[in-house]
């Protein structure tokens, strides 16, 4: 396995660095994005109105931090797997799963905001992170293996 990953040096920095990628957009969440929920959801939310919100700046700043999460999750998947099949198959997981996240979001957040906060929060956390990601290495490497 270590000669295997010598031999792979490349891989491994390109893969490190999508990595550093993922906790930078982490770390760098409350300068990059528009989102009055990071403080609100870390405060006592549950006896707080929700905050004051600009929607379409919201929804472009969520879409902006899904696409950008999806995107490099997809090159760490591209360069775990190296599959064509992989590939397209999260590629449309990954379109799929964005829209339908983001009108839940929105939907529960409009008509159902200040009764259902925690589905905000859960619904919320799968859009910002790259849950994802860690679910489908795994996923598709076990379909590797029984084939």
């Amino acid at each position: 396995m270590l000669k295997n990953l010598l031999n792979n040096k490349l891989k491994v920095a390109a893969g490190l660095f999508l990595i550093v990628l993922l906790v930078a957009v982490r770390a760098f969440e409350d300068a990059i994005f528009y989102d009055p929920f990071l403080d609100y959801f870390k405060s006592n939310y549950h006896n707080l109105p929700l905050p004051k919100l600009n929607m379409i700046k919201l929804f472009f700043s969520l879409g902006f931090r899904y696409y950008l999460n999806s995107m490099i999750s997809l090159g760490l998947l591209r360069l775990i797997f190296n599959d064509a099949k992989i590939m397209k198959f999260s590629i449309f997981l990954y379109s799929v799963l964005g829209i339908v996240l983001m009108v839940s979001f929105f939907f529960v957040l409009v008509k159902f905001g200040e009764t259902n906060k925690m589905n905000l929060f859960y619904i919320r956390r799968f859009i910002i992170q790259p849950i994802f990601l860690i679910l489908f290495i795994p996923a598709f490497y076990y379909q590797k293996k029984i084939k």
